[in-house]
């Protein structure tokens, strides 16, 4: 078996735990006698995630969960990577910089470092730095010579040849001037839009309520915005995503929606709000929790412009018929292999870096 065989190998076992796993923890009448060392390992994980990090709750993990080991499979992950010449990979330490927005959120640059036989030297982000290590974990386990390909580190990052750094807009002028004599991928601040022409059925405006719910919105993938044509009938957008009420009794959500609408009232913005979503119209992308921006349009000729003009501050559009390249409605946080964030191929930076 070659290296590589070996190293995927690894991840689609790994995708196999991830499944099972989910299976385990979905069934009501699971209990602790019945699960293996690792189930109880991960479960233990998740619990000590959520502590660190209230807005981990386990529900947005399983999700994560779910998705990866639907997609670590040997057939996804040989289909995905047959489109590359691996073997031009001249070995270098890559230094992954992690964000900590959602569950797991740096496991893509992760897998495909390793997978493109490099070194990784990990950065976590002190807001995931509990999931990924249990992950790593497992692979030495059932891939011992991993063991000197990932190395995590709390200091000052050394001895790296390339570097992978995903932060924000004030992060990323760090990030520059400390690692950009190295090749590099420097992610900034990137959210997502729904373009909605008044024409959409109520499941597909339900679905939306998923690209603009699923881990409270603070995703690079979660829908901050909305692009509406003039006089658009919000009450049919608000009655079509009530059933996401619930997420108002998470206690972080419901303390965020209530200072950012103390904020908004004693400024006198005007406000759309169904009690547990506000909707405020502004030209800006990135909207706090639980709050989405919206904003009116003429032409949707003229949108589409505006939409590529404006592609570096998007990572994903919503939208049925509206521009190349967008995503169902419901459908953000269901990322192929092959959807690099920024839709930057990281694969084949790594092979050429």
């Amino acid at each position: 078996m070659t290296e590589l065989e070996l190293r995927l190998e690894a991840f689609v076992k790994l995708g196999g735990l991830f499944r099972e796993f989910c299976e385990f923890s979905n069934k009501s009448d699971h209990n602790q006698e019945s699960a293996n060392e690792w189930f109880i390992q991960f479960d233990e994980t998740i619990t000590l995630a959520g502590h660190k990090n209230g807005w981990f709750i386990k529900d947005n993990i399983l999700f994560c969960l779910e998705k990866w080991g639907a997609l670590l499979t040997e057939e996804n992950l040989v289909k995905w990577l047959s489109h590359y010449d691996i073997d031009q990979n001249k070995p270098k330490t890559v230094a992954l910089i992690m964000a900590g927005n959602i569950p797991l959120v740096g496991f893509h640059d992760f897998m495909v470092t390793i997978l493109t036989g490099n070194k990784a030297l990990i950065k976590l982000s002190s807001n995931d730095n509990v999931l990924l290590p249990f992950v790593i974990k497992y692979l030495i386990d059932i891939a011992p010579t991993l063991e000197n390909k990932i190395t995590i580190t709390e200091g000052q990052m050394k001895g790296f040849d390339v570097v992978v750094a995903t932060g924000s807009d004030n992060t990323s002028r760090y990030f520059e001037h400390y690692f950009g004599n190295k090749p590099n991928i420097i992610r900034r601040n990137r959210n997502s839009v729904a373009v909605l022409t008044g024409n959409e059925t109520t499941a597909q405006l339900n679905a939306l309520g998923e690209d603009i719910f699923r881990y409270y919105g603070l995703g690079c993938r979660s829908v901050s915005k909305l692009f509406v044509p003039k006089n658009y009938n919000f009450n049919v957008f608000f009655e079509a995503i009530f059933s996401f009420n619930p997420i108002i009794n998470q206690v972080k959500y419901s303390n965020n929606y209530d200072y950012n609408k103390a904020v908004y009232l004693m400024s006198e913005f005007k406000l759309l709000d169904n009690g547990f979503l506000m909707l405020k119209e502004d030209e800006s992308y990135s909207s706090p929790i639980a709050t989405v921006f919206y904003e009116t349009y003429d032409s949707l000729n003229d949108l589409e412009l505006k939409l590529k003009k404006e592609k570096e501050k998007i990572q994903c559009v919503v939208g049925k018929g509206i521009i190349d390249g967008e995503i169902a409605f419901g459908e953000t946080q269901n990322p192929n292999l092959s959807d690099y964030a920024d839709g930057i191929d990281t694969v084949e930076f790594l092979i050429n870096a």
